[in-house]
């Protein structure tokens, strides 16, 4: 990667001129964490409104992280938003009352083949035809590696599947959902935030949407998050429990990473005063006001992009 010029100045360069040809690989990445991923679908529909959305060469997203990616390449960011703030909506994809039926906490069939393809759509064929890629990251449940799922989107049913694949949070969400006959599981499990696949492209410039303030760590595993889903993990998909268990110093792993690319990497944070979202919120005001504090981020770093 490149010092020189910054990702602001190839963003501005590329919006001035319309178009990407500029020597330049400009790679977005995008955190997910559940309902936390709200700061960063703010940060997405900043993007949209701000006119963004057609500078970037590829788009890479773990869980919420790759839902938002979605929505920013269909052009729908803007109304897509919307389902966080929708009480019906969010307390039919989040009911953490449901494992005690045997069921899942997080509807994510639901919220991928009801909510984004009939009550609020995402326009399919547009993802799958931009010349942005997408690249959502799922966890491979055999071996614990995080995979880009792009070779295996080839049409509308295979994007759905990928899109469930890097949401899918173990027994929060059910069990594996197979692509191409493996069995994956969250993104998040193995690469919370896109980074290292993102490097795997060769981008000369990296932008990256985080959904944890800079100075908020990743917390340590709860302990029933240990009992519960780690006994899982380790009996139904070792190599994706390995992963898990490494999950604590990956944040010193992304920030080393992004400090080596100097001002060729640009990451947004929500701001030092927002709130701090659990995965699992579902209090509409929260989330509204979360959204915004992401969209409003965006605005501050690139309002004068498009002057």
């Amino acid at each position: 990667m490149t010092d020189s010029p910054t990702v602001t100045e190839v963003i501005r360069t590329r919006c001035a001129a319309g178009t990407r040809t500029d020597g330049h690989r400009l790679v977005l990445a995008i955190e997910g964490g559940g309902s936390r991923g709200v700061y960063s679908s703010g940060m997405v529909k900043g993007l949209e409104e701000l006119g963004l959305a057609g500078v970037f060469d590829a788009v890479y997203g773990t869980s919420a992280g790759a839902v938002n990616g979605a929505w920013l390449l269909c052009g729908r960011a803007i109304p897509g938003m919307r389902t966080w703030t929708d009480r019906a909506i969010m307390n039919r994809v989040i009911d953490p009352a449901r494992l005690f039926r045997g069921g899942a906490a997080f509807d994510v069939h639901w919220l991928v083949h009801r909510v984004y393809d009939g009550l609020e759509p995402m326009d399919f064929p547009a993802i799958l035809n931009s010349s942005t890629t997408f690249h959502p990251i799922a966890t491979d449940a055999r071996t614990g590696n995080a995979i880009d799922l792009r070779p295996h989107i080839v049409d509308k049913p295979s994007l759905l599947l990928a899109l469930r694949a890097s949401a899918n949070l173990p027994i929060l969400a059910g069990g594996p959902v197979l692509l191409d006959g493996v069995p994956y599981f969250d993104g998040g499990i193995a690469e919370p935030v896109p980074i290292r696949s993102a490097l795997r492209s060769n981008p000369t410039h990296l932008l990256v949407l985080r959904t944890r303030r800079a100075d908020e760590l990743r917390p340590p595993t709860s302990r029933v998050h240990r009992v519960i889903g780690g006994n899982y993990l380790r009996l139904r998909a070792p190599g994706a429990y390995r992963s898990w268990l490494a999950r604590e110093a990956e944040q010193g792993v992304e920030e080393r990473l992004l400090a080596g690319l100097g001002t060729a990497a640009l990451q947004l944070h929500p701001p030092a005063d927002a709130p701090e979202v659990a995965s699992t919120a579902r209090d509409i005001d929260l989330l509204a006001a979360a959204l915004e504090l992401g969209r409003r981020a965006v605005h501050a770093a690139f309002a004068s992009v498009d002057a």
